[in-house]
């Protein structure tokens, strides 16, 4: 009698498949790599262009004269008097002083904001007290507010406490903000899990303990993201400085007013000293930019 032969089996659902030695496939998909086609490209490659037109065209402006600019139609490509009109703007303005008030100001308000917004969040996100939810749209609220109509009373305040001209009278109205509030309550809801703070507490940690050691890990490349669009913020910001500054205690954006004075606007020393405050920033997103996106990809991976 011949033997049954057994009927061949089908292949797991999920599991791999032996296509030839030394090469596995695995079905549904999860080996595969996308690839973007020419149109992909094309749309990217444009989406870059425009993006980073204005920044080159700031340093063509920057390294030509006023009346280099003034032609029709005028140059593309930089010119060979940068050094000069970074001399000029260094003469014109106290820049050196403005970029290091700049840099106090920006990274107080950045570290003041990232701890007390991350705070906040973690409270709004996993702590039960009452209240709660009505705090939190009063928080939201505020965010439908013009900062313009709080001018006024603000100056009133730094007058009385006799901050006018000072670097705090700057720093302090933006220790905290109700986007960051909002935006670290929301990373924390969906990357914190109760079950781990539940473990926490059952070990006998405190609420401190656990923000410290549990939250402010978990909450890392949130809070990476938050503090580079808190600084470029706060390095940016005009309105405010120019109200409670003056011309012996400017920031980058209110030194930059200074340039270019005369009958005619000089373009070139105007952009070089925009150019001198872009840089800084420039940099920073160089030095952080990989572990911010890295931190959020990572972050964005359930276990």
């Amino acid at each position: 009698m011949t033997a049954l032969a057994a009927p061949p089996t089908a292949p797991e659902k999920d599991g791999p498949l032996q296509t030839s030695p030394g090469k596995r496939v695995r079905k549904g998909g999860a080996g595969r790599t996308m690839k973007g086609g020419w149109l992909s490209y094309l749309i990217l490659g444009f989406a870059l262009l425009l993006s980073a037109f204005p920044f080159y065209w700031t340093i063509v402006t920057a390294s030509r004269s006023n009346a280099d600019m003034a032609k029709v139609p005028p140059s593309l490509l930089p010119g060979p008097n940068l050094i000069k009109n970074f001399e000029q703007v260094l003469e014109e303005a106290d820049i050196g002083k403005a970029l290091l008030n700049s840099l106090i100001v920006s990274s107080s308000i950045t570290i003041g904001t990232v701890l007390c917004c991350t705070l906040a969040g973690f409270a709004f996100a996993k702590l039960k007290f009452k209240g709660r939810n009505a705090l939190l749209t009063l928080t939201i609220g505020t965010m439908m507010i013009p900062p313009q109509l709080g001018v006024i009373p603000l100056f009133m305040l730094i007058a009385e406490l006799q901050w006018v001209n000072q670097l705090q009278a700057v720093i302090l109205p933006g220790l905290v903000s109700a986007f960051g509030v909002f935006f670290m309550r929301q990373y924390l809801v969906q990357s914190l899990p109760d079950e781990l703070i539940e473990a926490a507490r059952v070990d006998g940690a405190s609420t401190a303990r656990i923000f410290w050691s549990i939250v402010i890990p978990i909450a890392r490349p949130g809070m990476a993201v938050l503090g580079m669009l808190t600084f470029m913020t706060a390095w940016n910001d005009f309105f405010w400085p120019i109200i409670a500054l003056s011309s012996q205690e400017p920031t980058v954006q209110v030194a930059l007013r200074q340039l270019g004075g005369g009958y005619v606007n000089d373009q070139s020393v105007i952009m070089a000293g925009t150019l001198l405050g872009t840089l800084p920033v420039l940099l920073v997103f160089g030095l952080l930019g990989r572990q911010i996106v890295g931190g959020i990809m990572q972050g964005a991976v359930k276990g």
